[in-house]
């Protein structure tokens, strides 16, 4: 039977964290932030509650209430007081945009429809309302819709930034790559500083293993220089290119950053055991994996592979073992364990 050793992850051509509808993501915690309403509202809960008993027909005051009750992500409030606020003043735009977007992440997807479509209704001029539902199409995988809303706000504006980001995920979403580089592009003619788009470039152009993925991700590097995700990417890149070299400089580069990075130690394992055939090393490098992730599966398969070569038949059974532990349905790992057993 062949011994497979699993090879690293693929790029994340997620949409960044900024986008007002995305969920949390594990890159860029820093950047994270509920951009739900307009502003960041001090928590005077205390206060808005004796000033709504005095004066129960200010839609302000619920407002405000809901934007501290996102904050506390109590969204049941939260949406409560942002229907109120709509209730008593029904032509308030951030009012409708907070409602839209409180509906929007409890799932009630024709409720922050219909609040987004108002907001264009009342102000056709600005162009948050046409962004709002192109991002809630996106999100819903209504592509076509995402596209003409983008394209309305630019026929308002034909220098926003966040048109072009969603028709360049709209584009990478539907396979249509060569229209998400020109999108993607667009964004660094306008924002010649935008560390995203860079990384969406890179990551395309990795994907089709074009050189030009390194120009991407080094432009993204000298604005963030210590970026975990830029340096994994493109030492990912260079690892598929066969450049094993520079791809360890990265990965360790990566380690001295953040020493608790397990898929950096994956890969440079991958590569010890795979390119170099160095089992020994990879090893260590997968232990070191395991360490910082003792739920990583592939890295006790892999880990009992390199095992496996060395003629240490005990140590491999113990880590396929292990990869069952953490995925009971590990195909590999059964079929390892069964020919071991024969």
């Amino acid at each position: 039977m062949r011994h497979e050793i699993h090879p690293p992850g693929i790029y994340s051509l997620d949409p960044p964290d900024w986008f007002s509808l995305a969920p949390v993501r594990k890159e860029r915690r820093s950047q994270n932030k509920c951009s739900c309403g307009e502003s960041n509202p001090k928590d005077n809960l205390t206060e808005l509650n004796d000033g709504i008993q005095a004066n129960p027909e200010k839609a302000d005051l619920y407002f405000q209430r809901a934007q501290i009750f996102v904050q506390r992500n109590v969204m049941s409030s939260a949406f409560s007081d942002a229907s109120k606020a709509v209730q008593l003043d029904s032509n308030k735009v951030p009012y409708l945009l907070l409602l839209a977007d409180i509906s929007f992440k409890t799932y009630q997807i024709r409720k922050a429809s219909d609040c987004f479509e108002r907001v264009t209704k009342i102000d056709p001029k600005n162009p948050e309302g046409y962004l709002k539902l192109s991002e809630l199409y996106f999100y819903i995988k209504g592509y076509q819709k995402s596209i003409f809303y983008a394209n309305e706000a630019l026929k308002i504006d034909k220098h926003l930034v966040k048109a072009y980001y969603l028709k360049g995920f709209v584009y990478k979403e539907k396979g249509d790559t060569a229209l998400a580089v020109s999108s993607f592009n667009t964004v660094v003619d306008l924002q010649p500083e935008d560390y995203d788009a860079y990384i969406q470039l890179g990551n395309i152009y990795s994907v089709r293993r074009s050189f030009l993925a390194l120009q991407y991700y080094n432009n993204a590097l000298r604005l963030r220089p210590s970026s975990t995700e830029a340096l994994y990417n493109r030492g990912l890149f260079l690892q598929n290119t066969n450049e094993v070299d520079k791809a360890m400089l990265d990965y360790r580069t990566i380690l001295k950053i953040d020493p608790s990075y397990s898929d950096a130690y994956y890969n440079m394992g991958y590569i010890n055991s795979v390119m170099r055939k160095n089992y020994k090393d990879a090893i260590v490098n997968y232990t070191d994996a395991i360490r910082t992730n003792d739920q990583y599966a592939e890295a006790f398969y892999n880990r009992g592979v390199c095992y496996e070569m060395l003629g240490d038949k005990a140590s491999a059974r113990k880590d396929y073992t292990a990869a069952l532990g953490v995925v009971p349905t590990y195909k590999e790992a059964k079929a390892r364990l069964q020919q071991l057993a024969n």
